[in-house]
């Protein structure tokens, strides 16, 4: 097995045993899973057996319907009080249809939820993101090109050197300006509690 190939297996895993885990901790049977995510269940139970890869997407469903973030479900078994990583570990959760990738570099569970992503773009690359728990903010970074963040039907150029914040409770996306590719990091932070997407609400953060 290739490197690439084991740390692919690694994230199915790690992803299958925290949403396993989290789903017995609740008590919820797969119904209630995919109500509450939007996933169907035969996904789940594809994931809960580390048999699919999900998308970006799909564990952005499932991590919002636990109430933690996309960086849980990809702990390995052990935690230590420090931990130093790769980039070229970080899993690759978002692949463009020319090269781009979006990698997942870390995240913290509390006291509020944080992804750190670094994000690459080639020309003519876009992706589109639904709108996320209520209370989410984005902070975006770019490294290198020029980078178009859409904000409900609103663009606005973000150039190299120059920082995007918003609130990302609402439909947005990214997309390359130009003809030259484009390099970004993300922070991604989201208020902690159970977030239901039946209700489109967000219920007491967890005692």
């Amino acid at each position: 097995m290739t490197d690439a190939g084991g740390r692919v297996g690694a994230v199915t895993s790690a992803v299958a045993r925290q949403v396993r885990e989290l789903r017995a901790a609740r008590g919820w049977s797969f119904e209630e899973l995919a109500g509450r995510s939007g996933v169907s269940k035969g996904m789940l139970v594809q994931i809960e057996g580390a048999r699919t890869n999900p998308s970006v997407g799909t564990l952005c469903r499932v991590a919002d319907a636990f109430g933690v973030n996309i960086a849980r479900l990809l702990e390995p078994a052990e935690q230590s009080t420090v931990r130093v990583s790769r980039a070229g570990d970080a899993p690759v959760l978002w692949r463009g249809g020319h090269g781009g990738t979006a990698r997942l570099l870390s995240g913290l569970g509390e006291p509020d939820l944080v992804e750190l992503w670094e994000w690459q773009l080639q020309p003519g690359e876009a992706h589109h993101s639904a709108d996320h728990p209520r209370g989410t903010r984005e902070v975006l970074h770019v490294l290198a090109g020029t980078v178009t963040v859409t904000v409900e039907g609103v663009d606005h150029e973000v150039r190299a050197g120059e920082t995007v914040e918003f609130h990302a409770d609402r439909e947005h996306g990214y997309r390359t300006t130009g003809d030259e590719p484009a390099r970004l990091m993300m922070v991604v932070v989201t208020p902690s509690g159970e977030w239901d997407r039946r209700t489109r609400s967000r219920g007491p953060r967890p005692s």
